[in-house]
């Protein structure tokens, strides 16, 4: 398959009715995964910009991508993190740099 074949293929799956709908999910944690399912969603939604790219990232609309980043900041503040995961992000910053 293409590229261009595997990209409709998931525009396809991520039109079929009902993919819209909201479910409700009870989920416990560790506040360890929280942080780092934080930084998976930022990491993948950062990889947007670069060759890293998947087809399923680029065919799914921006506002899919937008609610799975508040989604993730939501779970850091449920879990009392979002102070601890800003100051991570400065610190993995300036290693960087």
């Amino acid at each position: 398959m293409t590229t261009n074949d595997v990209a409709k293929v998931f525009d396809t799956v991520l039109s079929i009715p009902g993919m819209n709908d909201v479910v409700k999910i009870d989920l416990k944690i560790s506040r360890k995964n929280v942080l780092l399912l934080n930084h998976i969603i930022e990491r993948g939604l950062s990889s947007k910009t670069d060759d890293k790219q998947t087809i399923l990232m680029s065919s799914a609309p921006e506002e899919n991508l937008q609610e799975l980043k508040l989604f993730g900041e939501e779970c850091l503040q449920k879990a009392g993190l979002i102070e601890l995961s800003e100051k991570l992000k400065i610190l993995s910053e300036t290693v960087k740099t």
